[in-house]
């Protein structure tokens, strides 16, 4: 089963300093039918004007990953943390036990970014953070696993969940296979450009839930990038 989910149709929040997209139920917006897609809980599509953000705040028992897809994101938290994360890179934050942090967008442009929650497999455990960059031209013409907790994904980033999360570049008319295993589900989203897959088209911005399938194959209409999680 593969569900095109319409950006038109997504939760929606405007704060002034942040425009919000809510694939899922988040604050607000509430869909009994989108609460989550497996373990995963959130994904957000948000927009955050230029010297503003979100003040500091806690988290608990949640793993956090920001993907940046324009500007760039300062993080600072309770553990002494500070970071600044670029488009196309990746910061984690598993919140454990407990920690507060804040995100700001301290540029001169706005910020792009999707903001995913995943459950964690594990309560209890100590907050950790970690970004790092990953070039864009390593994930051209195919996914490229960026943060996950699956014990086979040892070079990306660490989560305390069995969820991995892949980005992928393609030019037009580039093909992108993922294989998904047995019992688990996959939710994508075009960050750019439009693609083609099981024979209906999502544009950027739109989801694409997906479970009962055993391969995807995911054909660029335009040049696009890709960003995918697979979780239990």
């Amino acid at each position: 089963m593969i569900e095109i989910r319409p950006r038109a149709d997504l939760g929606r929040a405007q704060h002034g300093w942040l425009d919000s997209r809510h694939h899922f139920s988040f604050a607000e917006y509430h869909d009994p039918l989108r609460m989550h897609w497996g373990h995963l809980r959130v994904w957000n599509d948000d927009s955050i004007a230029p010297h503003s953000g979100f003040p500091t705040h806690p988290h608990r028992d949640m793993e956090i990953i920001t993907y940046v897809r324009k500007g760039a994101i300062t993080h600072e938290d309770s553990l002494g943390n500070r970071g600044r994360t670029v488009a196309g890179d990746v910061q984690v934050m598993s919140a454990g036990t407990g920690i507060a942090h804040s995100e700001y967008n301290r540029e001169d442009e706005a910020t792009e970014i999707f903001q995913i929650w995943i459950f964690p497999d594990r309560s209890g455990l100590p907050p950790i953070w970690g970004t790092r960059p990953f070039p864009v031209g390593e994930r051209a013409g195919s996914f490229v696993t960026l943060a996950s907790g699956m014990a086979e994904d040892d070079d990306a980033l660490q989560i305390r969940a069995d969820a991995r999360l892949v980005a992928a570049t393609l030019s037009a008319g580039q093909v992108a296979e993922y294989e998904i295993g047995a019992g688990r589900k996959v939710y994508l989203v075009p960050a750019s450009g439009r693609i083609e897959i099981g024979e209906q088209t999502a544009s950027a911005g739109d989801g694409v839930a997906v479970r009962d399938e055993t391969r995807l194959a995911i054909k660029a209409l335009d040049d696009s990038e890709v960003v995918l999680v697979d979780v239990r």
